[in-house]
């Protein structure tokens, strides 16, 4: 695989192999990712690959030179097709806007490089399954970024239910709560339908099905309400859904960038015949736990992710002694570097391209329904 290969001076003499990275945006997405890759290459040690940071794309000259030099990467371009066309890069990571996930991706991976594609993979369910079939007959390695499946308060909460810990999962409720769109003049590619495709339901909605689909299983059905609350605003603001898995188990799903005084509240609930499991972003190493068989006339009981046996701890701090969301990144990126060296699948822990073309066939439901007035069937290609 291009750009691959052994890297020098001590990280030689570790028996360390780097892989060159190639970044498309530097802004939010292409800041987290990068500072995933920086802190991989000593945090994580021995690392599967030394992340060797060898140029990032975007479109503002001013700001993508100034952003190759703050994060440490060898050269920067205002084309992407210089990065794809890089022999020394073997991973390429796509954290720019929607409207150029499915083009980049396409030909990086076609390149011979493994792709990342931040989330939602498409604008929509089509775009999406265009990326995923095109990426996946290339043999290369690819993960869609949904990492809110790196928290470890989050891996836990799958170990317990793979476990039997909640029995039969009856009720699934997630919502994803943020309020910095309440702003009609703020400009921002979020906000344009031909670069975003959508609003809170691509941006944050896609979330909440991902981490649905991680942990209860595949929906089905959905009966939803979108709804646009900004005067002139061309996306969709709000959503509302009632959802039915193949499971049998029924929950909610919500999304809106309108909820004032929710910064960045990603929260999650599941209800089991044994016991329940409950989740907030801004408390993002706890975990809320109740056992029907001990707990019910004390509550929850709240769990510090932090031991040195929870999901990821072995690459942090004593117990205790919490990390932040960033963090998340670098166990996601960590998780595909460990793919790519092992030869191993991304899945089902990574979200793959196939499970982001899913996520989106369910949001695409989300809008028949909200147009339609009724239950909508989800129907997935293979």
């Amino acid at each position: 695989m291009s750009g691959i290969g052994a890297t020098p001076g001590a990280a030689r003499a570790a028996g360390l192999r780097e892989i060159g990275v190639g970044m498309l945006g530097y802004g939010f997405m292409g800041k987290a990712h990068s500072n995933a890759f920086r802190k991989i290459a000593y945090m994580t040690w021995p690392p599967p690959f030394l992340p060797r940071l060898v140029a990032i794309a975007g479109r503002s000259e001013e700001h993508v030179s100034a952003a190759a030099a703050r994060y440490g990467y060898e050269r920067w371009t205002t084309d992407w097709r210089d990065v794809v066309a890089d022999e020394r890069i073997g991973l390429f990571d796509n954290g720019g806007p929607n409207s150029l996930h499915a083009e980049p991706t396409i030909a990086a991976a076609e390149a011979g490089k493994h792709v990342i594609c931040e989330k939602p993979l498409g604008r929509t369910a089509e775009e999406s399954y265009e990326i995923w079939q095109r990426v996946a007959a290339t043999g290369v390695k690819h993960l869609c970024a949904f990492n809110y499946r790196f928290v470890p308060a989050v891996r836990l909460a799958r170990e317990l239910m793979e476990a039997g810990e909640l029995g039969e999962i009856r009720h699934f409720r997630g919502r994803y709560l943020q309020d910095w769109g309440d702003d009609p003049t703020r400009d921002s590619w979020r906000f344009q339908p031909d670069e975003a495709g959508s609003g809170a339901l691509g941006d944050l909605g896609a979330h909440v099905v991902d981490l649905a689909r991680y942990l209860v299983g595949e929906p089905t059905s959905v009966s939803a309400l979108v709804r646009t609350f900004l005067p002139g605003r061309k996306v969709d603001d709000a959503i509302e859904a009632a959802v039915e898995f193949e499971t049998g188990t029924i929950g909610t799903i919500e999304s809106t960038r309108l909820a004032l005084g929710r910064r960045n509240a990603f929260q999650w609930e599941i209800n089991g015949s044994k016991g329940s499991l409950a989740f907030d972003m801004e408390r993002l190493n706890e975990l809320q736990v109740f056992r029907a068989d001990g707990d019910r006339a004390r509550g929850f009981k709240t769990v510090l992710v932090s031991e040195s046996d929870h999901p990821f701890w072995e690459y942090w701090w004593p117990p205790g002694h919490i990390i932040g969301w960033g963090e998340t990144f670098v166990h996601e990126l960590h998780h595909v570097l460990r793919a790519i060296a092992e030869d191993a699948d991304v899945a089902p822990h990574g979200a793959t391209f196939e499970d982001g073309y899913r996520a989106a066939e369910v949001c695409d439901a989300i809008v028949r329904s909200s147009e339609s007035g009724g239950r909508e069937p989800i129907r997935y290609r293979s």
